[in-house]
């Protein structure tokens, strides 16, 4: 017995070296993952957050005064308005992008005739950035040179050429268009891997049992795809949250300042009053409201009890 201990413990500490040396290999991997976040994310932060305790102008030395711009933005109407528009914009285009892309990833989830040409004509939006989508409706609701409104007048649609971005309704229903023309197709795409990693087994048992359509979307297709639906949810909430590019370069937050973003608003105190400190705080704010609705989606669409 004595000697099967003694052969035994050389055993166990190659083992443990073994297990040691995975580790630090593992951790080996995923050190450019970890600094990239540190550099690009943590540390912004960190400096983003004393920032905010600061009067830091462009030029110059900048100087402590604490919470001074948190005091600030309670006083800030233009951002609570701004802050306001935010959440209406991105309760009706994440709304508008799920009723588009939800269809959509049901109408290509099962191999069809041409299915492929109609996965990648429905995406292929998404591959175009933010900025250079902006720009191309921009062109195409000009008045005089784009082509809806001239397109609408040569049709005798309209008695006049309509400037779309003239007025309020108009101007927000055109920017909706645009995200959901934008962003509908990468949302699909993420609901269409949730409907396919749904059991085909649970849809015909359904079936059998006399389960119509609308029964088994309801029972078996959204529970199943709480997951994906938290995921596509937050990623367009979190989108709609930070809108910029469409509305700084298609409306410059007009008509009359009535579709200026929160992240419009933060721009112009930073980059156009030059107020850096005040800027970075209100950076904060909006970070921890963001972090709250993320939070709380997850909640809402956390997994049930008992359900696998």
């Amino acid at each position: 017995m004595a000697s099967i201990t003694v052969a035994s413990a050389p055993a166990r500490t190659r083992t443990r070296t073994g297990v040691g040396r995975r580790q630090w290999i593992g951790l080996l991997y995923v050190a450019p993952a970890v600094a990239l976040v540190v550099v690009f994310f943590v540390i912004p932060l960190g400096m983003t957050a004393w920032m905010s305790l600061n009067n830091w102008p462009l030029m110059g030395e900048h100087s402590f005064v604490g919470l001074d711009n948190y005091a600030a933005i309670l006083h800030d109407t233009r951002f609570w308005n701004a802050l306001k528009f935010t959440f209406y914009y991105t309760v009706v285009v994440t709304i508008a992008i799920f009723a588009v892309a939800f269809p959509l990833a049901i109408f290509i989830e099962r191999p069809r005739p041409l299915t492929n040409l109609y996965r990648t004509a429905f995406f292929m939006p998404a591959v175009v950035g933010f900025a250079s989508a902006s720009l191309l409706w921009s062109w195409l609701l000009n008045v005089d040179s784009g082509l809806f409104s001239p397109a609408a007048f040569d049709l005798g649609l309209t008695e006049k050429k309509v400037n779309l971005l003239a007025t309020f309704q108009p101007a927000f229903w055109s920017i909706i268009a645009m995200v959901v023309w934008k962003v509908a197709g990468f949302t699909m795409i993420i609901l269409m891997t949730g409907l396919q990693s749904i059991p085909q087994d649970l849809q015909e048992a359904a079936v059998i049992d006399g389960a119509g359509p609308f029964a088994r979307f309801r029972l078996i297709t959204l529970p199943l795809m709480r997951r994906t639906l938290a995921l596509a949810l937050i990623l367009s909430v979190a989108g709609s949250i930070l809108a910029f590019d469409q509305f700084y370069i298609i409306l410059r937050g007009g008509p009359r300042n009535q579709t200026l973003t929160a992240v419009y608003w933060i721009f112009n105190q930073s980059f156009v009053s030059f107020k850096l400190g005040y800027g970075a705080a209100l950076s904060m704010v909006l970070l921890v409201i963001l972090v709250a609705l993320s939070l709380i989606q997850l909640w809402l669409l956390r997994k049930p009890e008992g359900l696998d």
